[in-house]
């Protein structure tokens, strides 16, 4: 196995001076820009007009934003909902002080409840075809969307693995040190020029060597992801499989709740959850989802065709 083990400290993202672009967001932008590209090419082999297109990403973007966001707030950090409510759908913390955070609480199973139900209003309102018809064609970008987010949460130093001595381990300094910690020790009142001190400067060499190697839980699952994408991909354009409705979606929920099941198990647990549960909420949420997928994968392939 190709070693990785390195120490992990980047840059929040790029700094034009007047505005940062975090690297987070970037990976957003790139996840719907190239999913419109993907899409506009599903449309035009459908014959489905491009002006329909616009829509779709209007629904997708706002169903699977809210969704997330919601997910995250719900299954993992209920408590926002009477502790600092404005900042479940805003990207603001208002307790204990006032600060811009973005969206850093996303889950995923929350973006594909919320992102069925958008498609299946698009679906009824605008495209005049069944949900799943949508569903099976949409899961193309999703799943690659679904790899670029991941390597956002990668670059937030966000759901990382437990301690490993494997080969593949890397160390979190973002996740070691708090932003106040590392102001602290360096006395450098700038954040991310504290961080940079924590890897460059020798004399904090010591803090450092203490932080614990960890498997990179974010791009184990990036990598599923892209496994996912690319036989999604290749089923829809060499296959017929477009052409049994609910197999494309069914086989997107079998294989990509099905990589979330098991590189949960290399992940640390996250917000408010128990550590003793056979089960982590991840893994226990994937469960529903994959045997949504069995079934339509199932009846897809039955089907009588008349």
């Amino acid at each position: 196995m190709l070693p990785l083990k390195f120490t992990w400290n980047p840059i929040s993202g790029l700094d034009l001076g007047f505005l940062t672009i975090h690297f987070y967001s970037l990976m957003f932008v790139i996840a719907f820009s190239l999913g419109f590209y993907l899409m506009k090419k599903v449309y035009k082999n459908e014959d489905i007009p491009l002006e329909k297109l616009d829509k779709l990403f209007i629904y997708a973007v706002v169903s699977i934003l809210i969704g997330a966001r919601l997910g995250h707030v719900i299954f993992y950090q209920t408590e926002l909902l009477w502790e600092d409510p404005f900042s479940v759908l805003l990207p603001f913390t208002f307790k204990p002080e006032f600060q811009f955070t973005g969206f850093r609480g996303l889950a995923s199973h929350g973006a594909v409840i919320v992102g069925m139900y958008g498609m299946y209003r698009y679906s009824k309102k605008v495209l005049g075809k069944s949900v799943l018809w949508t569903l099976d064609r949409v899961v193309i970008p999703v799943s690659l969307g679904a790899m670029f987010v991941r390597i956002g949460n990668f670059f937030n130093s966000e759901m990382i693995g437990k301690v490993t001595d494997s080969p593949i381990g890397i160390k979190f300094v973002q996740d070691a040190i708090s932003e106040r910690h590392a102001t602290t020790i360096t006395n450098i009142k700038n954040p991310r020029k504290a961080y940079q001190a924590l890897t460059e400067d020798s004399q904090f060499a010591e803090k450092i060597a203490d932080i614990p190697y960890r498997y990179p839980g974010q791009l184990m699952e990036a990598a599923g992801y892209a496994v996912v994408f690319l036989i999604i991909f290749y089923l829809y354009w060499k296959t017929k499989a477009s052409e049994k409705t609910g197999l494309l979606f069914g086989t997107f929920l079998l294989l990509l709740m099905g990589v979330r099941l098991i590189v949960e198990n290399f992940k640390e647990v996250q917000v408010n959850e128990r550590a003793d549960w056979a089960l982590n909420t991840g893994q226990l949420l994937s469960i529903p989802f994959i045997l949504i997928g069995t079934y339509l994968v199932y009846t897809a392939l039955t089907r009588k065709t008349v």
